[in-house]
């Protein structure tokens, strides 16, 4: 399997990449703290993050959300969080047109989970020439993102992530099915697993979606052992106040200790 670098993070078999960051940027001091937090966990762990966060929330439940401050003053202040820590940045776009803006920052370009057949935003993303993680749509058998791949390499790349977010079942409902992790790495590119998508209860509350936070650490630690290459976590200070995702971020005061455990598993997995 090829194995996928973004800074100083890994993704493949051997080396466990963790994204996190808040769903959204809520403002550019947040941002900063939130990044700043980030690095010393990751440092103190020697467990290297990409920070994520999203510039504009274009698929939120009720159009009085919060979407977030644009892409103009987004990218910004993700400019501003790669200069102050040296994060490595992954942000999501919604349109083609935004792809080589964003591609002037960040280094991951990802494909939202709703759009993630779109093939104009797919191929945008591509000929950036940033890594492109992919997350797979909650519609999709696992074996369906063959396609998907098929298009961002026609289109020159092959630094490419694949992201399982969970999977619809029935109504406001998602289910996690770990065989998706195995079956997606059969197509050659590292597979993350979204821990706390995939926690959600989507329009679980009617205006926004609902979750089920405490779910997150048994959804993550299953899906490193289960041999993901790399997890993807939303994460905030203030879990009760988030602008976006509110009932799935998990809170900043625990991320260190599910990392720790999430490490050991891998630990014990690198070695089977």
């Amino acid at each position: 399997m090829k194995e996928v670098k973004v800074g100083n993070v890994r993704f493949s078999e051997q080396h466990l990449g963790i994204i996190a960051g808040p769903c959204v940027i809520e403002d550019r001091d947040h941002s900063l703290i939130m990044a700043s937090e980030l690095k010393i966990i990751s440092e103190k762990l020697d467990l290297p993050i990409i920070f994520k966060s999203s510039f504009d929330k274009a698929n939120r439940t009720s159009i009085k959300s919060f979407r977030g401050p644009g892409i103009d003053k987004g990218m910004r202040i993700l400019n501003d969080v790669k200069d102050e820590t040296g994060l490595s940045i992954l942000t999501d776009i919604h349109t083609a047109d935004q792809a080589d803006i964003v591609a002037e920052i960040v280094d991951v370009i990802q494909i939202p989970a709703f759009l993630s057949r779109q093939t104009d935003l797919l191929i945008a993303a591509s000929k950036t020439g940033k890594t492109v993680n992919i997350k797979k749509g909650q519609f999709l058998a696992p074996w369906d993102v063959e396609h998907i791949i098929n298009k961002v390499e026609e289109a020159g790349s092959t630094n490419i992530l694949l992201t399982d977010r969970g999977t619809q079942f029935g109504y406001n409902n998602l289910v996690a099915d770990m065989r998706a992790i195995p079956l997606m790495k059969k197509f050659g590119y590292p597979v993350i697993f979204d821990a706390t998508h995939s926690a959600q209860l989507p329009g679980g509350s009617g205006g926004h979606s609902s979750g089920m936070r405490e779910m997150i650490p048994t959804l993550a630690r299953s899906a490193v052992a289960a041999g993901c290459c790399g997890v993807f976590m939303e994460v905030h200070d203030n879990v009760a106040s988030a602008k976006s995702d509110a009932a799935t971020q998990w809170p900043l005061t625990e991320l260190e200790s599910l990392l720790i455990s999430i490490k050991n598993i891998q630990n014990v997995v690198r070695e089977l």
